[in-house]
């Protein structure tokens, strides 16, 4: 009798012990991760991944996304970090990044290195549209965050449902195209001729100018691709100019544009409308060419400090936080500051840097950021977040001109003539 009772009380021992073990099994205890083990110590969290620090590319992150991300990260270690909760303390912002050297392969080779060796907890985006559609799927394979940076996404738009872990940060052609076209038919252009780069960037854009021109009845004179890299055009523009052509349009990187800006003057060819890509946005394009020369040039974006008091507040600080270097990228660094805001307070809301937890909060909230209140549709920013689309050089000032609603000053067009030599 007494055997019984005392196997009776063994088992009843037991089946307490399973539920208690249970229990704690399913408490939740912020200092578990979502396999149930106690999450290592942290004192910082890494930011890393590969971007071109050198080559073509690089004046992009000296100018664009760069100063805005070493900003940001001294500001929050200022702050003594971003909390997070399943830590219960700040952790500041430790930076390793590696140099792709403006080379695609070494770009993504770097980048896996970082996620796979290095295990960062967080990535900055590469550099350049191409760069950016070929490491989308392989942070989502991986299951990093990616928030895109300098580039565009056009053609990952139809793949965006399926890469959760990607966010397409930067405006576009898909956004900019249609209120471009718009102000040029409001305003009487009859033709245009563009010059691409036969890259990612130069044929999206290339892409969906082409037939919204000839919808509102703007005639294409010719479309033209040239390899990354050209340096001479003057053939292209004594043809533009010989064919009276009215806009030019230059969908290419700083180093083409800058090269037709200057041989447009050179060869005495002063369309109508003139607008470039990337590099014409930068503060360093009139410092470089002079007020006068880049007065009425247009270029994709854009906000200034007459965008709102929060946007006059950061080109205040990223100046003061180059030493009182001027060095504004007008199209992108507001955007790039608001990505960086999204991603610390989407920290802050889940408590937690898990990706897959953090992926959806993203996907689902509303952000209060430098540009306004900003939420991702399908992967993307929707374009009414954005606050311009079109900006052109005006009196030093890079203003913005489209769409209307958004816009700090009136477009010139015709363009002011060229300054005398």
């Amino acid at each position: 009798m007494r055997k019984k009772s005392l196997l009776l009380f063994l088992i009843a021992c037991l089946a307490l012990a399973l539920v208690f073990t249970g229990c704690a099994g399913n408490s939740n205890n912020s200092n578990n991760n979502n396999n149930g083990k106690a999450l290592e110590d942290k004192d910082k969290l890494v930011f890393g991944g590969a971007r071109s620090l050198s080559g073509p590319l690089a004046i992009q992150d000296e100018s664009c996304f760069g100063p805005v991300y070493r900003m940001w990260i001294d500001e929050v270690n200022e702050r003594g970090g971003i909390y997070v909760e399943e830590y219960g303390k700040k952790l500041p912002i430790e930076l390793k990044l590696y140099d792709d050297t403006s080379d695609m392969n070494t770009m993504i080779t770097l980048l896996e290195k970082s996620m796979v060796e290095d295990k960062v907890d967080f990535l900055l985006a590469p550099i350049s549209t191409a760069f950016l559609h070929a490491a989308a799927p392989i942070c989502n394979e991986h299951g990093y965050l990616l928030i895109g940076a300098e580039g565009g996404a056009k053609e990952l738009e139809p793949l965006m449902a399926g890469l959760p872990y990607f966010f397409s940060l930067l405006n576009y052609a898909t956004h900019q195209v249609d209120p471009f076209v718009e102000m040029l038919a409001e305003h009487g252009i009859e033709n245009a001729a563009i010059i691409f780069i036969a890259d990612q960037h130069g044929i999206e854009y290339s892409g969906d100018l082409v037939p919204r021109l000839t919808m509102a009845g703007i005639d294409v004179v010719f479309s033209r691709s040239i390899p990354l890299g050209t340096k001479d055009m003057t053939a292209l523009l004594e043809e533009a100019k010989a064919k009276n052509v009215q806009a030019l349009l230059c969908c290419a990187y700083p180093d083409e544009n800058f090269a037709v800006f200057t041989q447009c003057m050179e060869v005495g060819y002063n369309p109508d409308v003139i607008i470039f890509g990337p590099g014409i946005c930068l503060e360093v394009f009139p410092q470089i060419f002079g007020v006068e020369a880049t007065h009425g040039v247009m270029g994709w974006g854009a906000w200034n400090e007459k965008s709102s008091p929060a946007m006059a507040d950061l080109a205040k600080r990223l100046t003061e936080h180059q030493g009182g270097n001027r060095n504004v990228d007008w199209w992108g660094q507001a955007i790039y500051y608001a990505g960086l805001e999204i991603l610390e307070q989407a920290i802050e809301k889940a408590g937690t840097i898990d990706h897959s937890v953090l992926k959806d909060v993203i996907a689902t909230e509303t952000f209060d950021t430098v540009i306004g209140k900003v939420w991702f549709e399908n992967g993307g920013v929707p374009a009414e977040c954005y606050p311009g689309q079109v900006g052109q050089w005006q009196n030093g000032i890079f203003e913005v001109v489209a769409p209307s609603d958004k816009a700090t000053a009136a477009p010139l067009i015709p363009k002011p003539p060229w300054p005398t030599q």
